[in-house]
């Protein structure tokens, strides 16, 4: 009898009397599978959503964000609700919460960033390794091989990727010799390199996710046999230090001007531009209009490409969402991968050094920013009502080329009373610069203003 009133008192009760029914402990799998969904999910809705196209330290900070919520779940799910707790996972949720806010708040700039090239990814792999032994140890559910096994070797490979990106990006900048100079613009350093002697000097300035390399593969050697020609880089492209904000056409024009001045490039120039770099040199000689003897535009993005071109406002947002995503994969060596099989000919060693450089998150980086700027860009540009009777050539690449895109260059014609419009049926819009048939006609344009200025005749409508 004393036994059984026992076994009755040990029976928890609720406030009526009767038994109370124990707390049901949830299938830990489940609360796994959901977690790391969760955290997937919300760190894409905020990349994707409120966040899509902002700066790089945004991006980060806020995909870390969503998996540290993805982590603080399946700690605290488990815990309360299964008889698996992963009490562990509190660790990568403070870890990546401490990164994302850290990210949010100090707003690290491109050095700072490269300089964490150097801490995140064996970091990284040191918290996979350990994760992966803490899940060994206190889960038993088939999510831990389906599941986190491939997540926790998809970090060890991002931290593998990290690493040999940081320690690739230092050893193209060491064993590359830098055949031009840095000239202090006010508050960073612009690279510029010139060849060739005489005058009217030619400036190179090239379009977005590029650099001052790809015009030394056939375009500047071309020049440099008739007159003094000179690449630069912007700010943060190449071997130039990177700007403390975004540029717009304007701040791009200002340190350009700058530079020049302080390097003794006399002037006037003729200038140059592949692409978006066409908007800069117009941003240029709406500002200088003094320092410009002639232009030429290669393919070059008209101003009223928003209004214009059908596809671009679309192709931009795309764009836009995309290019600030790509900072971040190129850390991880992802474009270095890809790059490496990709199609170019451009001659070696340019073709080695184009892959090195467009493979960087610092280019990445600023591709982003200058992006982002475009809008501006191609307002400011607008400002260009003439050049008078300077000589303007107008190389269009006509393969591939979107919709409205021709009859916007052919406008541009008319910014000056001395110019040419001349069409490339078989060149496409990189192909003026890295594909050499095509980048012979471009040489040929530039050569011919070059003659035009020297002789002061108009150019020949050919």
């Amino acid at each position: 009898m004393h036994n059984s009133i026992s076994a009755k008192s040990s029976i928890p009760s609720n406030e009526t009397g009767a038994p109370a029914r124990p707390i049901s402990k949830g299938r830990v799998g489940l609360m796994v599978a959901g977690s790391m969904f969760s955290g997937l999910v919300v760190s894409l809705a905020l990349v994707l959503g409120p966040f899509e196209g902002a700066q790089e330290h945004v991006i980060m900070g806020t995909a870390l964000l969503g998996w540290a919520l993805g982590w603080a779940l399946l700690a605290v799910l488990s815990i309360r609700w299964s008889d698996q707790p992963q009490r562990w996972a509190v660790v990568p949720a403070a870890l990546m919460a401490l990164a994302g806010a850290s990210l949010l708040i100090f707003r690290p700039d491109a050095s700072a960033f490269n300089a964490l090239g150097w801490i995140w990814p064996p970091a990284l792999i040191a918290l996979a390794i350990w994760m992966t032994m803490q899940a060994r140890a206190h889960l038993r559910s088939v999510t831990r091989r389906l599941l986190l096994y491939p997540l926790f070797a998809a970090l060890v490979i991002a931290g593998v990727g990290g690493s040999y990106e940081t320690i690739q990006e230092q050893v193209d900048r060491s064993a590359t010799a830098m055949p031009g100079h840095l000239v202090d613009v006010g508050g960073h350093r612009l690279y510029v390199h010139c060849t060739g002697s005489g005058s009217p000097t030619v400036v190179l300035v090239s379009g977005l996710a590029e650099t001052s390399v790809y015009w030394d593969g056939w375009i500047a050697p071309a020049v440099a046999q008739n007159t003094t020609v000179c690449s630069y880089d912007r700010a943060g492209q190449g071997w130039s230090d990177p700007p403390a904000s975004p540029q717009d056409g304007v701040a791009v024009a200002s340190d350009l001007n700058t530079l020049l001045d302080r390097a003794q490039i006399a002037g006037p120039y003729v200038l140059v531009g592949h692409s978006t770099g066409g908007a800069y040199i117009r941003v240029f000689a709406a500002r200088y209009p003094d320092q410009v003897a002639g232009m030429v535009f290669l393919d070059s993005q008209p101003n009223e490409a928003f209004t214009g071109l059908p596809d671009f406002p679309s192709q931009y947002n795309i764009i836009s969402r995309a290019s600030a995503l790509f900072p971040s994969l190129a850390r991880l060596g992802v474009f270095r991968l890809v790059n490496q099989f990709a199609a170019d000919p451009l001659p070696v060693p340019t073709l080695d050094e184009e892959r090195a450089v467009v493979s960087s998150a610092s280019l990445n980086r600023i591709q982003r920013d200058e992006f982002a700027e475009l809008p501006n860009t191609l307002k400011e540009a607008a400002e260009l009502a003439t050049l008078g009777d300077r000589p303007l050539i107008v190389v269009t690449a006509a393969k591939g080329a979107q919709a409205g895109w021709l009859p916007l260059q052919d406008e541009m014609t008319g910014l000056s009373s001395n110019s040419v419009h001349r069409i490339l049926p078989d060149t496409d819009h990189p192909g003026l610069i890295h594909d050499r048939a095509g980048a012979a006609q471009a040489s040929q344009a530039i050569l011919d203003v070059v003659a035009s200025v020297r002789s002061g005749t108009p150019l020949t409508k050919s």
